[in-house]
C-alpha cells in the first residue's frame, strides 16, 4: 500500500514520477488537485481512479503521462488543461471516438492514444489539420479513415489498424516529417513518387505488411533516410539504386516482395548499415564479383534466404564485417525532439529464424541480435573459411544450398552461436568434435548431407534430436540407431570363425589320412603273416 498522500503537503513540487509501483493501491487523480506547481507528472503501470466529474484547474502540467492506468474512458479533466504540451494515455482502454476538444488544446504538441480500441475522431478532420500538433501515434486501434494531418507534423504513427485503399498523397505536403509508420494496415496500390519530391526530411518509412504493389521508383526515396520498411508487400522490378545516396540509412528490409535484381553490392558503400534483410524475393546471381569489396563494417543482420543466388563464396567473404566480429554497442532507438519537453521512440523490428522457430526482434533486443542467413538458395562450393572471424555471431542458417566440402573445424571459434543449420547441402567427411565446446549452441541440424563416421559425444551435440543428423548414409552413433563398427566386428568375427572351421577340417583330414595309411600298412602285413601261416601248416601236413 502507497500512501499518496504524503505529496500533498509539497506545495512546490514541479516534478513527480511514480511509474510502476506494483501496488493494489488504486490512485485517485483528484489528489494532484492541491499541486498547483507540477510540471511533469508520470503515474504509468498504475490503477488510477479518474471520476467522470473530475474537474481540475488549468495546471502548469507540460508533460502528463497515464500509459497502463487501466482507463476506460477519456479522461474529460483534460479538456481545461491548456498548458499541456505532451500527453500520452496509451496502453488503456478506451474505446469509441477521440473528442474533438482535444486538437483545440492550444499548446498540445504530443499526443500518444495508441493501444486503446479507438474507431473514429470526432467533429471533422479539418480540426486535426488546423492544430499545432508535431508528434501523433494513433497505433493499435481500430481506426479506419486517416485523418488530415496538420503541416507542422513531424512524427505520425498509425501501424496497426484498420485502413485500406491508397497511402493519401496529402502526406507528401508535411515538409518537416520525420518519422512516418504506416505498418500492419491494409494500404494498396503504389507508394506516392513525391517523398523525394517534397519531402528533404523522412528518415523512417515504415510500410511493412499492407497490399502495396508495384515499383517502388526512386523519387520516392529521401536522401535523409535511416531507416526503410518494406517488408511484406507485393512490390515488384528492381531495388532502388537511389538509396546508394542515404548515407544515414541504418536498416533496410524488403523481405517478402516481388523484387527481381541481382545482389545490390553497391549498398556496401553505405557507412552506417546495419540490418539488410532481402529474404523471400527473386533477387538472383551471384552475391560476389571480382573487385568487389568484402566490408560490410557494421552490418549485424544479413539475410537473403528464400531467393534464387548461385556461384561460390570466397574464402574471405566475410572478412571486413567489423560489427559481428567484435563487440560493438547500438541503440535502436530514434529520437524525435520537439520544443518543451519530452521525447518521442520509435522502435524498428525485424522477424527471423532462431532455433527453428520465426520470432520477431523489436528494439533494444534488436541490437543483441546478430546473425547470417543465406539459406534457400543455390550457393555451392566450400564454406567461407571465414565464417569463423564473425565471433560474436548468434544464428548461421546455411541450409538448403549446394555447399560442399568439410564443416571448418574453425567455427568452434563462434562461442556466442545458439543456431547452426547446414541441412540439405552435400557436406561430406566428419562433424568436427571440435563443435561439442559451443556451450551456448542449442540447436544444430546437419541432415541430408552426405557425412561420416561417428558424431562427436559433446553434452550439446548429444542433445540433438535424431532429425539433425538424418539422411547422412555414413553418419553413426548416438543419436542415431546405427552403431559405428558394429557390423564390421560382426563381419570379422564371422570370417574368423569359418576360418577356424576351415583350419579344424584341415587338422582333422591332416590327423586322418596318416591313420587310413597306417591302418592300410597294419592290415597288409597282419594279412601277409596270416598268409604264411597258412601255408607252414598246409606244408606239415602234405
Amino acid at each position: 500500500m502507497v500512501d499518496f498522500s504524503i505529496f500533498l503537503h509539497l506545495k512546490s513540487l514541479s516534478f513527480l514520477s511514480l511509474p510502476y509501483l506494483n501496488t493494489r493501491s488504486t490512485v485517485d487523480m483528484s489528489l494532484f488537485s492541491h499541486l498547483k506547481s507540477l510540471d511533469c507528472l508520470d503515474l504509468s503501470g498504475n490503477t488510477l481512479k479518474i471520476s467522470s466529474t473530475l474537474y481540475l484547474p488549468p495546471l502548469i502540467y507540460t508533460t502528463l503521462t497515464l500509459s497502463s492506468c487501466n482507463i476506460s474512458e477519456f479522461p474529460k479533466f483534460l479538456q481545461n488543461q491548456t498548458r499541456l504540451i505532451y500527453l500520452d494515455i496509451s496502453a488503456n482502454q478506451i474505446k469509441g471516438h477521440v473528442p474533438e476538444w482535444l486538437w483545440s488544446l492550444p499548446i498540445l504538441r504530443y499526443l500518444n492514444i495508441s493501444q486503446n480500441s479507438f474507431t473514429g475522431f470526432e467533429g471533422s478532420t479539418d480540426i486535426i489539420q488546423k492544430s499545432a500538433k508535431t508528434m501523433l501515434d494513433i497505433s493499435s486501434n481500430l481506426f479506419h479513415d486517416l485523418p488530415l494531418l496538420p503541416s507542422s507534423m513531424m512524427f505520425f504513427s498509425a501501424s496497426d489498424n484498420l485502413f485500406s485503399g491508397e497511402i493519401p498523397r496529402g502526406i507528401c505536403e508535411l515538409l518537416i516529417l520525420d518519422t512516418l509508420v504506416l505498418s500492419n494496415n491494409n494500404f494498396s496500390g503504389s507508394v506516392p513518387q513525391c517523398f523525394n519530391t517534397f519531402n528533404t526530411t523522412l528518415s523512417i518509412l515504415h510500410l511493412h505488411n499492407n497490399s502495396l504493389s508495384g515499383v517502388f521508383w526512386a523519387e520516392s526515396v529521401s536522401d535523409h533516410l535511416r531507416s526503410l520498411d518494406l517488408g511484406n508487400n507485393q512490390f515488384s522490378g528492381e531495388l532502388p539504386k537511389s538509396l546508394i545516396n542515404c548515407t544515414q540509412l541504418e536498416f533496410l528490409n524488403v523481405e517478402k516482395n516481388k523484387f527481381r535484381d541481382k545482389f545490390p553490392s553497391w549498398l556496401r558503400l553505405l557507412p552506417n548499415l546495419q540490418i539488410l534483410v532481402l529474404r523471400s524475393n527473386e533477387f538472383y546471381g551471384p552475391i560476389y564479383s571480382h573487385g568487389d569489396s568484402f566490408s560490410f563494417p557494421k552490418l549485424r543482420i544479413f539475410d537473403i534466404s528464400n531467393n534464387l543466388f548461385t556461384g561460390v563464396l570466397p574464402s574471405a567473404y566475410f572478412s571486413g564485417w567489423n560489427a559481428m566480429s567484435s563487440v560493438v554497442d547500438f541503440v535502436d532507438n530514434t529520437p524525435i525532439r520537439f520544443a518543451g519537453s519530452g521525447t518521442g521512440y520509435y522502435h524498428k523490428s525485424v522477424g527471423l529464424t532462431n532455433k527453428g522457430l520465426s520470432m520477431e526482434l523489436v528494439g533494444s533486443v534488436l541490437t543483441m541480435y546478430k546473425t547470417v542467413d543465406v539459406s534457400g538458395n543455390i550457393f555451392e562450393g566450400d564454406m567461407p573459411e571465414s565464417i569463423s572471424l564473425l565471433k560474436e555471431l548468434i544464428v548461421l542458417n546455411m541450409s538448403n544450398n549446394a555447399f560442399t566440402g568439410h564443416i571448418p573445424p574453425s567455427l568452434v571459434n563462434l562461442t556466442n552461436l545458439q543456431s547452426l543449420d547446414l541441412s540439405q547441402n552435400q557436406l561430406s567427411g566428419k562433424i568436427p568434435p571440435e563443435l561439442g565446446k559451443l556451450t551456448f549452441l542449442a540447436r544444430m541440424n546437419f541432415s541430408h548431407n552426405m557425412l561420416e563416421g561417428p558424431i562427436p559425444q559433446g553434452t550439446q551435440i548429444q542433445s540433438q534430436d535424431s532429425s539433425s543428423f538424418a539422411e547422412n548414409p555414413w553418419l553413426c552413433g548416438a543419436p542415431l540407431q546405427e552403431t559405428c563398427g558394429g557390423g564390421e566386428e560382426k563381419e570379422e568375427g564371422e570370417e574368423k570363425e569359418e576360418e577356424d572351421q576351415v583350419l579344424s577340417w584341415i587338422a582333422a583330414a591332416i590327423g586322418y589320412i596318416p591313420g587310413v595309411v597306417c591302418g592300410f600298412s597294419i592290415s597288409h602285413i597282419l594279412i601277409s603273416y596270416k598268409h604264411a601261416w597258412f601255408m607252414r601248416i598246409f606244408h606239415s601236413f602234405a
